[in-house]
């Protein structure tokens, strides 16, 4: 049996724009990507004998079924390279589900180059990407290997950019997830919010600004709250939302310690939120 383990990031959104809707259904975005410190550990078994795939995952609420999209990714991988064997993949999961930071994404990108590990290197890094392309908008950026890259079309056209970080932020999940699709079937009639900073924050990474803020704010009042009051506070350079949300990043200001804006944001969203110090870039 041959095995490999890999650390699978998480990402922030450091802007996303939402530019229209295609005619196959999808939206043409423009968004930078920055890798995180946050992340799961993925492993990956293969054996030659047999041909079946088994997932487990420490998160209950991820289905280890067909549906997760590592199983896709494997599934493409043997298509493409025409390799069997029976396959085990553990997912030990840190970064949380339905928060906009990319986690099931960076999975299926890893078990893509862990495969290829383990199968010799069949497929060329080029070839990975592009197959990652196919699996999701956010999996082609996790395939590249690069702490930071700007996403066009669906987002699967990644190009890789000069890091701006390290960056120190704060991230904040409420008790809830935001499901993607959702928040983009409503983006075009959505409407800000009054007395709600959508407006582009100028900071020396770019402009931070994310068009899903407008649908999702609307359904779920506690983020356009958590992102006012984030932007009140004497250690914050920017807030906004990343991906399709649920998460909040605060980007704290130079020389501040990240844990001095945690504590007063666990004592503002109270303990229900998840709330973690991570660097980017």
């Amino acid at each position: 049996m041959k095995e490999v383990t890999l650390f699978s990031p998480a990402k922030i959104n450091l802007w996303l724009r939402v530019l229209g809707r295609r005619e196959d259904g999808f939206h043409e975005v423009a968004t930078r990507m920055l890798r995180l410190s946050l992340g799961d550990e993925v492993t990956i078994r293969m054996r030659s004998a047999g041909d079946s795939l088994k997932i487990r995952c420490s998160d209950p609420t991820v289905p280890t079924d067909g549906t997760n999209l590592v199983a896709k990714a494997l599934r493409l991988f043997q298509e493409r390279t025409g390799v069997k064997g029976a396959w085990e993949i553990d997912l030990e999961k840190r970064v949380p589900a339905g928060a906009g930071l990319g986690g099931g994404s960076g999975n299926a990108a890893v078990v893509l180059r862990g495969a290829n590990e383990l199968t010799g290197g069949l497929l060329s890094q080029e070839a990975l990407v592009e197959m990652a392309g196919g699996i999701g908008a956010d999996v082609a950026f996790f395939a590249l290997e690069e702490a930071a890259a700007d996403g066009t079309g669906r987002g699967e056209r990644v190009v890789p950019v000069v890091s701006p970080g390290p960056i120190t932020m704060v991230l904040i999940k409420p008790p809830f997830p935001v499901a993607t699709p959702w928040a983009y079937q409503r983006w075009r009639d959505s409407q800000e919010m009054p007395g709600v900073l959508y407006a582009p924050q100028i900071t020396p990474w770019g402009e931070l600004v994310n068009d899903l803020e407008r649908p999702v704010f609307e359904k779920y009042l506690l983020l356009p709250s958590l992102k006012t009051w984030l932007l009140r506070q004497g250690e914050c350079r920017g807030a906004l939302m990343s991906g399709s949300g649920s998460t909040m990043f605060a980007i704290t200001k130079d020389g501040v310690d990240g844990e001095i804006l945690a504590e007063r944001v666990r004592g503002y969203v109270g303990e229900s939120a998840w709330v973690q110090v991570v660097r980017a870039g």
